[in-house]
């Protein structure tokens, strides 16, 4: 069983930045597309980024945070990063990252769709 573990999470400022990660134990992460959600308290999991496997490396964002965040890869393939900037307190919840093989014909906004996920890291944009 993979274990994926997210990492970064904070407290910022409103307009501040937070880097978050996430890694899985002697795993290339090169073969998995990697989702990245949010849950605030008393919502639903919302699908935030997605990159597709490096094979490609499409990404796809939601609405609330295009332009303001990017999701990426490492050269070392080890690592997915979403770079989160101009921070807000809408922004704040548990982010969580989460693994799919590729070529999936579902949408990558469907939890449901991921058979891996990380343990969530907790964001906080507050002055």
């Amino acid at each position: 069983q993979l274990q994926f573990v997210e990492a970064g999470g904070g407290l910022v400022q409103p307009g501040g930045s937070l880097r978050l990660s996430c890694a899985a134990s002697g795993v290339i992460l090169d073969y998995y597309a990697i989702g990245w959600f949010r849950q605030a308290p008393g919502k639903e999991r919302e699908g935030v980024s997605y990159i597709s496997s490096s094979s490609d490396n499409s990404t796809w964002y939601a609405d609330s945070v295009k332009g303001r965040f990017t999701v990426s890869r490492d050269s070392a393939k080890t690592t997915v990063y979403l770079q989160m900037n101009n921070l807000s307190p809408g922004d704040t919840a548990v982010y969580y990252c989460a693994a799919r093989p590729p070529g999936s014909a579902w949408s990558w906004r469907d939890p449901g769709t991921y058979d891996y996920w990380g343990q969530g890291t907790q964001v906080t944009v507050s002055s």
